[in-house]
């Protein structure tokens, strides 16, 4: 057996609120491979979005263990996590979280600036992404400039460029309409049959039918944790057999 990518171990997050305290997860054991399709569900309040903010790094749990890639992640320094979200993890958020003052292209480099990348291999990094992503068109729009849907594909190469181990997506489809959502999901797909991992929070069950695997959680434990058969579009399975 392959490294597991993510490996969870009685992974606990409580929250200290005046005189209560919040379990938020209580004890969750999970051990995602590389290249899985895993969609994350659950109801407001079930944990999800503490679940994806502790392996994305944005978080410390109170309890438990975090195997990121063989590593454990407890006790790092925030430089080290730093380090890890940078390299590691790719983000692709509901909000885009894109800089309105920058370009398409720049706010795909944005990564790279942080990691210290030279100025020339950022271009030529942030350049393919968007080329991955059906976007070199946009390169030089500023996010006002382009509509929701290219946004989030903006979101994604920006995501990409990095080349990281993991995406983490939080309710990537939630400020798009369907067909747009569509388009999102297809870029998705198309990423997972190149051998991307993909950790995605939803609450559409639509959304969460194109994941290989689905695991929902409720009041801070794994409720379930089943296979299935992905729903993909009838447009890319005609790509794909062709």
């Amino acid at each position: 057996m392959s490294t597991p990518v993510i490996e969870t171990r009685n992974l606990q997050k409580h929250y200290v609120l005046g005189a209560e305290t919040v379990r938020a997860l209580r004890g969750v054991d999970v051990t995602i491979q590389r290249n899985e399709y895993v969609a994350m569900m659950g109801p407001s309040g079930s944990g999800k979005s503490t679940f994806m903010n502790l392996i994305g790094c944005l978080d410390t749990p109170t309890a438990g263990e975090y195997i990121l890639s063989g590593h454990a992640v407890a006790g790092l320094d925030d430089d080290e996590l730093a380090r890890i979200r940078n390299k590691e993890i790719g983000f692709v958020f509901q909000t885009f979280n894109l800089l309105p003052r920058s370009t398409a292209l720049e706010n795909v480099e944005l990564p790279l600036v942080y990691a210290g990348v030279p100025k020339h291999e950022r271009k030529e990094r942030a350049t393919e992404a968007l080329r991955w992503v059906e976007l070199l068109d946009r390169a030089q729009h500023r996010p006002n400039e382009m509509s929701g849907g290219q946004r989030q594909r903006v979101a994604i190469a920006r995501a990409l460029v990095t080349r990281p181990a993991i995406i983490l997506a939080d309710e990537p489809t939630g400020n798009l309409d369907s067909q747009t959502s569509e388009e999102i999901m297809n870029v998705f797909d198309r990423l997972h049959g190149q051998g991307q991992t993909i950790i995605m929070v939803t609450h559409e069950a639509d959304i969460a039918a194109r994941a290989e695997r689905v695991i929902t959680l409720r009041d801070g434990v794994v409720h379930s944790d089943h296979l299935q058969t992905p729903r993909r579009s009838a447009a890319l399975r005609v790509a794909v057999e062709a």
